[in-house]
């Protein structure tokens, strides 16, 4: 028997995104899932209700009603306060949950007994993270961005162009972590010609970039001196460090934030994370950044949320195997297909089922148990 799939509209502050496109509503129609869209769900996305209807979904009125009339909840953020009523023990969520950052959403799943699957902790064999790459490309590219324009003297930084200028030098860009995210961020950077410097304790994945870029962008190991020196003279930070399913760690403390030039700019990436800057806060699109030691600081923690067309396709386009796989076959046998899927799933039945994020919560791990789900 299929599960009912359903789609609300996302209410995190200015998440602008929806949790499928059309193309993949007709997808799992074609599987004979039957999918219930909340009306407005893809507004701000440039998907109007009527694209949706003619891929073989159902439009609904409220969120109420989408949550209920669904086996299987597919979001795109983790639910917020008010969506906590709608939990309840027969109902599989399947979202970006990030609960090392959001003990609180952690405390809701466990309090109804939801199955809680997170795309951030879908792994493959070779430890990659297909859920999470689309949003951290997304995310990397746009971190730049927003570090440019906050350097901008009207917005607070420096007055410093992130290319600089004939005879000018151009800014200095120093991102932490060569993951998805500092990888897209560090390329993006070196193509405005600003200076870059990115670090990593992985030598191989230095290498990796060294090879690509030919030297455009400088690599660094990462270590407790070489942070301290590249902060100490950097127009541009960005935090961009991830343990899958944990707390991002520590890596710029206080004191190096208090050694930054006045006016430079942090953009945290890490934040959803709970962030690599000690001074980091979560922000949101409506108020983003907030001053502290004269460094502005930047903490969106849906920063892919301000180009939702573009992520919400991308993010589709990862999803979407997943999902069908889920709503086709139920969680337990889709797990027994699809290894990756055991490592997405992060509570059920009032348990934490995943070691990392036990660890995390500080809460007891229970290893997942297919032939009892």
């Amino acid at each position: 028997m299929t599960l009912r799939v359903g789609v609300p509209t996302e209410v995190k502050n200015n998440e602008y995104r929806v949790a499928i496109t059309p193309d993949g509503v007709r997808e799992l129609h074609q599987h004979g899932v039957e999918i219930r869209v909340q009306s407005g769900a893809g507004d701000n996305s440039a998907i109007d209700d009527a694209d949706y209807v003619a891929a073989g979904a159902e439009i609904v009125a409220t969120a109420e009603e989408t949550w209920a009339r669904s086996d299987l909840v597919c979001k795109v953020k983790e639910p917020q306060a008010d969506e906590f009523a709608f939990l309840r023990d027969d109902l599989i969520l399947f979202t970006y949950l990030h609960l090392a950052a959001y003990p609180g959403v952690a405390d809701a799943l466990l309090e109804h007994g939801t199955t809680g699957v997170a795309y951030e902790t879908v792994q493959l064999d070779d430890h990659s993270l297909p859920l999470l790459a689309p949003m951290s490309e997304v995310a990397g590219r746009l971190a730049t961005q927003v570090g440019a324009h906050y350097l901008e003297r009207e917005n607070g930084g420096r007055g410093i162009l992130l290319g600089g200028a004939p005879g000018v030098a151009p800014a200095r860009v120093v991102v932490i972590g060569a993951g998805n995210v500092g990888w897209n961020s560090a390329w993006i950077a070196a193509g405005m010609e600003a200076e870059v410097l990115l670090l990593d304790k992985n030598l191989d994945r230095l290498r990796f970039v060294d090879q690509i870029h030919q030297g455009r962008i400088m690599t660094l190991a990462s270590n407790r001196g070489a942070i301290e020196r590249a902060v100490a003279t950097a127009d541009l930070v960005i935090g961009a460090v991830l343990v899958p399913g944990g707390r991002a760690p520590m890596v710029v403390t206080e004191e190096m934030v208090k050694g930054m030039k006045d006016r430079s700019v942090i953009v945290d990436v890490a934040i959803d994370q709970g962030g690599c800057i000690e001074t980091i806060r979560e922000t949101t699109h409506e108020d983003p950044v907030y001053v502290e030691h004269g460094v502005v600081h930047y903490a969106v923690g849906n920063i892919p949320g301000a180009v939702p067309f573009t992520s919400t396709y991308a993010l589709t386009n990862a999803t979407l195997p997943y999902l069908r796989e889920l709503a086709s076959l139920g969680l337990a046998e889709a797990c027994r297909r699809d290894p990756a899927l055991v490592h997405g799933v992060n509570t059920v039945g009032g348990r934490v089922t995943h070691e990392t994020v036990a660890g995390a919560l500080e809460r007891p791990y229970q290893p997942l148990d297919l032939a009892g789900t």
